[in-house]
């Protein structure tokens, strides 16, 4: 038996399997081998885990990244962090869903820092006649349909369809972003308006 605290390293040799060391102790990463092989293969590997690439450059895993991103869980309307707080506060397709758009830029806005930037990706009016009828018929006779076909939920992608025509068009929504206190509001229509990125400053 191996002592406490130690373990046996065993190699397979034709016939069998055969202790091949003894007094391995892996916390220390030392062991009885000649040159210490083991401990420095070990520590060689430890050094491995703690490096990663950035670029074409090894840097260490803490200066890539940091610890990572912390994920929190809140509500659009009523967000659970202190006033002046973030550089930039961005939302893609998510605000069409929120029950009080104008409570969630409000809030947008207080989060921010002065000179924060407000970015907002949301699905739009289309603002070519002909497109704007190819659009309904496929949203309207389509995306449901798909919806049914391949997830079984056909009132999820009704909802999606009408929740975006119900949505204020691109100048309606840049004036309730200006009432919520932002600044150099603009936007810009991708695909004929099918969505547009809506930009505003706290100053």
């Amino acid at each position: 038996m191996a002592a406490p605290g130690s373990c046996a390293l065993w190699s397979y040799c034709g016939r069998g399997w055969s202790r091949a060391m003894r007094g391995c102790q892996l916390l220390g990463l030392r062991s009885s081998w000649p040159g210490d092989l083991l401990s420095a293969r070990l520590l060689s590997q430890e050094k491995r885990a703690a490096e990663t690439h950035f670029g074409f450059e090894t840097v260490s895993e803490e200066e890539k990244g940091g610890k990572g991103l912390a994920w929190v869980l809140g509500d659009a309307e009523e967000l659970p962090f202190d006033d002046d707080k973030f550089d930039i506060y961005t939302i893609a397709f998510g605000i069409r869903n929120v029950t009080h758009i104008d409570q969630a830029l409000q809030e947008a806005h207080r989060v921010l820092k002065p000179g924060g930037r407000f970015l907002c990706l949301e699905f739009s009016q289309v603002n070519n006649p002909l497109i704007s009828r190819l659009y309904d018929l496929y949203s309207f006779q389509v995306i449901p349909v798909l919806g049914e076909v391949i997830a079984g939920d056909w009132k999820s992608y009704q909802y999606l369809v009408e929740s975006i025509r119900r949505f204020p068009s691109q100048e309606e929504f840049k004036d309730m972003i200006e009432d919520a206190g932002f600044h150099k509001v603009t936007y810009e229509s991708l695909t004929s308006g099918i969505v547009a990125i809506h930009s505003g400053f706290k100053l």
